[in-house]
């Protein structure tokens, strides 16, 4: 997406191609030794000999010449023209006409090439214009009409990229550019925050409808906070198993948290409504009893849920961190982790919390109407 293919790139823009050079030198050196960071070096931009042939004006209006006439007797004479296509074995081979080598060798060969005039006659490109050998870059980037220049790096394996992002952006602050000069971060870590920063724009999005569904569910602004607040202690599984893994909190950890969050979430939300169908339907009464009966009937399902998922994952885990993986390998960790946390919440941690905070969710009205209900239909 960015045109470079290193892990951290610094791309300055500016107008003057030697000011950008001279810029990029000071990034090298700014960034140079910046731990983690390794193969730091600045994009081959030089300038390189060419021959330069203007037309005089005057002069060729003599003889007959047109300037584009000029221009493209020397340039084919001096660096060729293809003129067509020769097909062969069922392949195409291009056809150039270009000058032989004695005649331009040297500055001197190339003022005594010979130009056709309209008349007949021939002349010498030196007495039609002025040939100079100048130096030209070897290459020009441009970008949002700017021209640019890359100062690019790669990752040394002993650090993560955000942190040695995050030092290299400290060090540009310190680097004093010319008016009109400015540089510009890009390479792995700038799209790794792009898509990060879509990821929490879309959880907060998606927390805000889970904690809709809480209440749609339960019927009740007290559980569905309780449940909201409770839920996400699912998560310290999977944070202990990436900082037991490699320590780095990427992209698939983040999916992975999300994972383990909705598992917690639905595990949750059928633990409490168990609850209050007992208390709804069965006739049990709020109290100690019937929250145990509710955790032992769904202690079945929620471990089949956990073990599921978790043979599933484990493959991935005892692959390891290998190339292909980079994604699924963290994503396993941290929801293996988080498996086991969820599972301890939902059948020790969220009882508790319902046996706390559930009394009276459940009217007396609506618990004995129903058990009525319910007694009336087994009838």
């Amino acid at each position: 997406l960015t045109g470079a293919h290193e892990a951290v790139t610094v791309r300055i823009f500016g107008a003057d191609l030697r000011v950008l050079r001279d810029s990029a030198k000071q990034v090298e050196a700014a960034l140079k030794g910046t731990p983690g960071l390794k193969e730091l070096h600045v994009s081959l931009q030089t300038e390189i000999p060419q021959i330069d042939v203007e037309v005089d004006l005057a002069k060729a209006q003599q003889y007959g010449l047109k300037p584009g006439d000029v221009r493209r007797a020397a340039g084919v004479l001096v660096a060729g023209e293809e003129v067509g296509d020769i097909f062969r074995g069922g392949k195409a081979y291009d056809v150039f006409v270009w000058g032989v080598p004695e005649v331009r060798r040297n500055k001197t060969d190339v003022e005594n090439l010979m130009l056709d005039t309209p008349h007949g006659r021939q002349v010498r490109l030196a007495d039609v214009a002025s040939v100079r050998v100048v130096a030209t870059p070897n290459v020009i980037k441009r970008e949002n009409m700017e021209r640019s220049i890359d100062i690019g790096g790669n990752l040394d394996g002993t650090r993560d990229l955000a942190s040695v992002a995050k030092d290299i952006k400290n060090r540009l602050a310190k680097v004093e550019f010319p008016l009109g000069y400015h540089p510009k971060l890009l390479g792995e870590n700038v799209e790794r925050e792009a898509a990060q920063g879509r990821l929490y724009t879309y959880s907060l999005l998606a927390m805000a409808i889970i904690f809709l569904l809480l209440h749609a569910a339960f019927r009740s602004w007290k559980l569905a906070i309780m449940a909201f607040v409770a839920f996400p202690t699912a998560l310290v599984g999977g944070i202990i198993a990436a900082y037991m893994g490699d320590g780095v909190i990427s992209l698939g950890s983040l999916v992975g948290f999300l994972t383990v969050l909705g598992i917690a979430t639905r595990n949750g939300i059928m633990m409490i409504s168990h609850f209050q169908h007992l208390e709804r339907f069965e006739g049990e009464t709020f109290g100690l009893a019937l929250v145990m009966r509710g955790a032992r009937e769904r202690l079945a399902p929620i471990l089949m849920t956990a073990l599921a998922a978790g043979l599933a994952l484990l493959p991935l885990v005892i692959a390891g961190n290998i190339a292909g993986h980079e994604i699924e390998y963290p994503m396993a960790v941290v929801i293996l982790g988080g498996l086991v946390t969820s599972t301890l919440l939902n059948l020790f941690v969220i009882p508790a919390l319902y046996l706390r905070f559930g009394a009276g969710v459940v009217g007396p009205n609506e618990g004995s109407t129903a058990s009525g209900t319910s007694g009336l239909a087994t009838a």
